[in-house]
Order: structure tokens, then sequence, then C-alpha cells
């Protein structure tokens, strides 16, 4: 009797078990896709182009992309992720022949379009550069939740510090994910291979 009894209560944890783990896995989608459209990431954007012209984000509609912030006289966070991304585009091939990779600056004090044209002239030739104005600055970083302050130098000068993220931008125009300073190169490629449909 006691065996019987022990079977129930054990079948009957199993299936409450199995319920509390199907209930946790749909409540992490819907937290998942509640945050997703909870954080807004990004807005409509007209900016200098290193190659000339002007980039309008409406003019990206089909297309996703990558956008970072930085500045030419960055001396490691910079060049690192840029390098990085150029590494993992090269790594991708075809596969992201259209992709774009958007570096913008958050010095348009000292970095000018010709000086950017030279910058990332270094990197994968997808890479354009992005100057926004004075007065652009401060809504389209708010818009991307990007960080970015003026630190003064022993020597008088200035340096910039910044929010070191890689925003993924579906072909939606909406925020897809990120790409974090140092993270993995594999991870890199999934992320990228994810956005690209792969």
């Amino acid at each position: 009797m006691m065996l019987k009894h022990l079977r129930a209560a054990t079948l009957v944890s199993a299936v409450l078990l199995a319920a509390l783990t199907a209930y946790a896995w749909f409540q992490r989608d819907a937290l998942r896709d509640t945050v997703r459209e909870a954080v807004s990431i990004g807005a409509p954007f007209r900016l200098a182009s290193s190659r000339g012209g002007h980039v309008d984000s409406g003019d990206l509609a089909g297309q996703p992309y990558a956008i970072f912030f930085g500045f030419t006289n960055c001396p490691e966070v910079c060049p690192t992720t840029l390098y990085e991304m150029s590494n993992v585009l090269e790594k991708l091939g075809d596969a992201a022949r259209d992709f774009r990779v958007f570096f913008v600056t958050v010095d348009p004090e000292r970095d000018t379009v010709e000086k950017m044209k030279a910058y990332i002239a270094s990197f994968d030739p997808r890479m354009e550069a992005l100057v926004p104005t004075a007065d652009q600055l401060p809504g389209l970083a708010s818009a991307f939740r990007v960080y970015y302050a003026k630190v003064p130098t022993s020597d008088g000068g200035y340096t910039m510090d910044h929010t070191a993220t890689v925003f993924l931008m579906g072909a939606d125009g909406r925020f897809a994910s990120t790409i974090s300073y140092g993270e993995a190169p594999e991870m890199r490629e999934a992320k990228l291979r994810k956005l690209l449909g792969q």
C-alpha cells in the first residue's frame, strides 16, 4: 500500500515538474519578447559619410546593419573593435557581401569627414564612417543608449569615454542584438549569421 502511494506521489511530482518547466520556458520567451518591445534602441538618422554625401537610415530598409560609436583618437577600444569586426566580415565572405558596418564618431569636434575617411580605410571596405554634427550627436547617442563624455588629459587636451558596444539592427530597422567589447569570435560570428538569416 505504501509503495503504491509512493509511486503515485512520484508520478504527481513528475507531472508537476514537467508543467512547471513548460511554464518557465513559456514565461522566458514571453519576457524576452516583452523586453525587446519595451527597449527602444535606435532612431532615424541622416549623417555625413566618409564615402561622400549622407547615409539616411530610411534607405536602409530591408538591410540589416551594425553601428558602433567611437572616435579616431581612441587608443584601444575602437581600433580593436573595428579590427575584430573586419575579421568576422572576412570570415563570413559573400554571406555578408551587402552588410554594412557604420562607425559613428562621438568626437565631431576633431573627427572631420576627411579624417574619418582616412581612419576607416584601414579596415574592411564594408565599413563606413559617419559624422554627426554637434547638434545631432546628443539625440542620436541617446536613441542608441550610448554614453559618451569628454575627459580632460594632463597635457591640456582631452580624450573621450564612450560605450564600447556594437549594435546590431535588423532588416526591419529594429534593434536585434549587441556585440560586446572583447566578445568571443565564435559568438560574434553566430550573432551576425543569425542577423543575416544564415
